[in-house]
């Protein structure tokens, strides 16, 4: 058993609050420190180790042993996309079952490293009157059909040379370096995404589903509303204008699929073994689903902190933002 305390305090609320403020990698860090981004890159937690490596691989499995050939996606046909849509369901239901048995009902942890001491259940709020069977079944009955369609284009496109593909063996550095950007892009896109559906008319009518999550879980990363996941999983069309490959286009669809799960899980840390744990890096956005108007994106690109919309997790933060509500509610009276 890890000793929380060692990594934050609990608050009156009996709430996990991480001695650690959000904050970002060194890459956009200015002035540049080359030999501090490098050690970042290949740290353990940092930008390639754990997440976005194993990220990877799942994509490398399902491309080079799980997705039929090009010449048989060359035509449209029932069969090979009916089977890419159960792959897809099978991940995603065994990736996110993991985590949500492991520490959901299992509780393998307890609530040590819980943002929210309490465990999300049943309420009024949600389809189905529960928030796991809410989740669930926006993540299987929207998501995975909606994300199989962008990839099923995606390989389509590919296999009949309507978007540039890209070639291991002639341009071995930018195929790698692609594949180091990919996430990178994944969160620019996921904040631009992220703020227009904050817009209050989308946000009433489409992004609420997704913040109905006020204590989020494992099955709540992509919890969402079917024009969100149009939205969000609309970063895979990146593969159709830059050139690159479908090992490419699967690691990105990998990565919107898989990388909600830490980023929602609820705990700021998973343990490994009696004395060690890592971070999830999911702080940035339990605050978000807990304050709504800050932290849209998190991870290795400032924007928060450009635009003014980072909670880094500390008291004054949160005066900074109730200052700011007060005397946005001052404005609408007046």
């Amino acid at each position: 058993m890890v000793d929380e305390t060692a990594f934050g305090t609990r608050d009156a609320k009996g709430d996990f609050v991480p001695d650690q403020r959000v904050g970002y990698g060194p890459l956009f860090d200015w002035p540049t420190k080359p030999v501090t981004i490098a050690k970042w890159f290949v740290s353990f937690p940092g930008y390639l180790f754990p997440w976005n490596a194993l990220y990877f691989g799942f994509a490398a499995v399902v491309w080079f042993l799980l997705t039929p050939s090009m010449s048989t996606v060359a035509s449209f046909a029932p069969g090979w996309i009916a089977i890419i849509l159960v792959r897809n369901l099978a991940i995603i239901g065994g990736y996110y079952s993991y985590f949500h048995f492991r520490y959901y009902v299992r509780h393998r942890q307890g609530t040590r490293f819980k943002f929210n001491e309490r465990w999300p259940g049943d309420s009024g709020r949600f389809t189905f009157g529960n928030q796991t069977r809410d989740n669930v079944f926006w993540v299987l009955a929207s998501g995975a059909p909606i994300i199989t369609a962008w990839e099923v284009v995606g390989l389509w496109l590919f296999a009949n040379g309507h978007v540039p593909w890209l070639s291991w063996t002639r341009s071995p550095v930018w195929f790698v370096a692609l594949m180091l950007i990919i996430p990178i892009w994944r969160e620019f896109h996921f904040y631009c995404v992220h703020r227009l559906i904050h817009i209050p008319f989308l946000y009433r009518s489409v992004h609420a589903i997704h913040h109905r999550n006020t204590n989020p879980g494992p099955w709540s990363g992509i919890s969402m509303h079917p024009i969100e996941h149009l939205l969000y999983f609309s970063a895979m069309a990146i593969h159709w204008i830059v050139p690159s490959h479908p090992l490419h286009m699967i690691y990105s669809q990998y990565h919107l699929l898989l990388a909600p799960v830490p980023g929602h899980s609820g705990f700021d840390r998973y343990e490994l073994g009696k004395s060690r744990a890592f971070h999830t890096g999911g702080y940035a956005h339990y605050l978000h689903h807990k304050y709504f108007e800050v932290n849209y994106a998190d991870g290795v690109i400032p924007l928060d902190r450009w635009f003014g919309t980072l909670h880094d997790g500390s008291a004054k933060a949160t005066s900074n933002l109730r200052s700011k509500r007060s005397a946005a509610a001052v404005a609408d009276v007046s």
